[in-house]
């Protein structure tokens, strides 16, 4: 069996990292490449950034941002924000990262997942899916989509994705647990790696998704920011349930 990933999420805003409720109310949450530094001593098993303020423009300081994680980090780094080319993903990775996450550009354009998986290999596409009530949203949770989540999970692995990066608009930032209605829905259509995301506030939130198996990496942000749970203590806490888990 596959070990399970616990994966810290940092979504920046011009270099600090912020964490809000439902998208909105940002509150800044320290410095990102001194917490990507701790994360990774605390046992994480991979990082996802996403910038939050980034466009096409501020490519080179995406990029400049994951040179910066790059020199403090040795386990794999997501970054996302403001990737719309292939030419934006290849900045990035060549600065450091493993993965890119792309989200609206995708959407707006899905022939761009192929175009990264043929460039860079699927392993380095993550599509983020931002979903609500059935529904797939861009721009940071604000605009519903024509797409239905499970119609286009299906259409992101088939046009070449690697890895879904699944968030609940309505469990994010309520730590009031994983919606695991949404990944009982999804999972048994998605043939790539999925990692939950939102609503994430105990150990036993980490243990229920999975114990169903119902994501491959359970993904959080402010729980892990404010010291509300500690990394090592999560991983003791799943392997004393019998998950298989990466020890720290």
């Amino acid at each position: 069996m596959l070990r399970k990933r616990i994966i810290p999420c940092l979504d920046i805003k011009n270099g600090r990292t912020v964490k809000g409720t439902h998208f909105v109310d940002l509150r800044d949450a320290g410095d990102a490449v001194e917490l990507a530094q701790q994360y990774r001593d605390a046992g994480a098993d991979e990082l996802v950034f996403l910038d939050i303020t980034a466009t096409h423009e501020r490519r080179g300081t995406v990029a400049d941002f994951a040179a910066e994680v790059g020199k403090v980090l040795d386990i794999p780094f997501t970054i996302g924000g403001g990737v719309k080319t292939v030419a934006d993903a290849k900045a990035v990775l060549d600065a450091g990262a493993d993965k890119v996450a792309v989200n609206s550009a995708a959407v707006a354009r899905p022939e761009l997942v192929t175009e990264l998986a043929e460039a860079l290999g699927r392993q380095a596409v993550v599509v983020s899916v931002d979903t609500r009530e059935g529904g797939v949203y861009v721009r940071g949770g604000r605009e519903r989509t024509d797409w239905d989540v499970i119609d286009w999970v299906e259409a992101v692995q088939a046009a070449g994705a690697g890895e879904i990066l699944l968030t609940s608009i309505a469990a994010d930032g309520t730590k009031a647990g994983f919606d695991l209605e949404l990944y009982r829905a999804v999972r048994p259509r998605c043939r790539v790696p999925l990692i939950a995301s939102g609503g994430a506030g105990t150990v036993a939130d980490f243990v229920e998704v999975f114990a169903e198996d119902l994501a491959d990496g359970g993904l959080a942000a402010s729980i892990f920011h404010y010291g509300e749970v500690e990394i090592p203590d999560l991983k003791a806490a799943l392997a004393a349930e019998g998950i298989a888990i990466r020890p720290v």
